[in-house]
C-alpha cells in the first residue's frame, strides 16, 4: 500500500483551502465565538504525550468552559475513573485541542493551544456542584480558535439517529475485558443509579 511521505506529495492531491477556511481563525476568543463556546455542554480533550495521544470527552450541566479572559479558556476535572491520561499528558506536554459540539447543529468549534493543570483553590472554586469542587481545573491559552467545516456531521447524520441498538453496552465491554469478572447485567442495572451519585 502506498504511503504519502512529503507534505508536497499530500498538497498535490488537494486544492488550495478557501479564503473562509483561511479567515476564519482568531488568535483568541471573539463575541461570536464567545458565543457559541458558552453554548457548549460538550467537548473532546485532545492531549499528546510520552506514551502518545488520547482524546477524552469532556461535559457539564452548563457551559463547558469557562471563559477566563478572551485568551483562556478553563476545564474543571469532574470525577472520573481516576486514569488520568489527559491530566499525565498535560503535565509533561501541554499541546492540547478542544473540540466543542452543540447537539443539532453541525458546525464545530475548535482550540488549539497550550494547558496546564491548577489546583487553585480559587479557581476551583469557580466550578462548585452541590458543594463540590473539582480536584483540578485545565486552563488552556487559546493559540487558534476557528469553526469548522460541517460536512462531516452532515455526512454521518449524527443528530438525527439512535443507533443504541447497534453496540454492546458498558456492562457487556467490561464483562468482556475481565473474562466475566464483571457481570454485565448487574453493571448496566445499577450503574445509572451509581454515577447519578458522583456525577460532581
Amino acid at each position: 500500500m502506498p504511503k504519502i511521505e512529503t507534505i508536497a506529495a499530500l498538497e498535490a492531491l488537494y486544492g488550495v483551502p478557501s479564503q473562509a477556511a483561511v479567515r476564519k481563525v482568531a488568535k483568541r476568543l471573539t463575541p461570536m465565538y464567545r458565543r457559541w463556546i458558552e453554548a457548549a455542554r460538550f467537548c473532546v480533550l485532545a492531549t499528546v504525550g510520552p506514551q502518545g495521544t488520547d482524546a477524552s470527552p469532556r461535559g457539564d450541566d452548563g457551559p463547558v468552559v469557562l471563559e477566563l479572559d478572551p485568551g483562556h479558556v478553563a476545564i474543571p476535572d469532574w470525577r472520573g475513573n481516576n486514569r488520568l491520561d489527559s491530566l499525565r499528558n498535560i503535565v509533561l506536554d501541554g499541546r492540547v485541542s478542544l473540540m466543542f459540539m452543540v447537539p443539532g447543529e453541525n458546525t464545530v468549534v475548535r482550540i488549539n493551544g497550550r494547558a496546564w493543570v491548577s489546583d487553585d483553590m480559587a479557581l476551583r472554586e469557580k466550578f462548585t456542584q452541590r458543594a463540590t469542587h473539582p480536584a483540578t481545573v485545565t486552563v488552556v491559552e487559546i493559540a487558534e480558535v476557528y469553526s469548522q467545516c460541517p460536512k462531516a456531521l452532515m455526512r454521518s447524520g449524527l443528530w438525527a439517529r439512535n443507533d443504541k441498538a447497534l453496540v454492546p453496552t458498558l456492562g457487556q465491554i467490561l464483562s468482556e475485558m475481565t473474562d466475566g469478572e464483571i457481570g454485565a447485567e448487574d453493571w448496566d442495572k445499577n450503574y445509572p443509579k451509581r454515577a447519578g451519585e458522583t456525577l460532581w
